[in-house]
């Protein structure tokens, strides 16, 4: 009689392991569909600059740093552009440009900027002689 009571406490143990993996799958897979579908999808499009930046689209998937730096996610080699130039973050749904204290500023629709500033769809940042505009996706 033990070995029945053990046996049906196995199998017990057995389902409920697997309901509660298959309710932390389906949680997982929730939350990821969630997130593509709520989070805005942020892109930067090279409008004018050196010829070989010009049309290039970067998606906004976390902090992009624009500089003259091989290490800068967007690099911009001109002489005007300071090693860590500007940054881009997501703060929820909302694109935010910071300037790292360069020498020249970066501009966003023609002003220089002082302090962080959340973008709006077809804003132009100027950084140098290099233009981007943002986009939604």
């Amino acid at each position: 009689m033990i070995d029945l009571v053990l046996f049906a406490g196995r199998v017990l143990l057995v389902v409920v392991l697997y309901v509660f993996l298959f309710a932390v799958m389906r949680t997982g897979v929730g939350l990821v569909r969630g997130q593509r579908r709520d989070s805005a999808i942020w892109a930067v499009d090279v409008e004018k600059g050196v010829r070989s930046l010009r049309g290039l689209h970067v998606d906004i998937l976390g902090p992009v740093v624009i500089g003259r730096s091989p290490s800068s996610d967007i690099v911009i080699d001109e002489p005007y552009v300071s090693s860590n130039h500007a940054r881009l973050t997501l703060q929820g749904p909302a694109l935010v440009l910071e300037d790292l204290g360069s020498t020249n500023g970066t501009l966003v629709n023609g002003r220089v900027i002082d302090q962080p500033v959340t973008l709006r769809e077809d804003d132009e940042v100027q950084v140098g002689d290099t233009i981007m505009r943002v986009s939604r996706g």
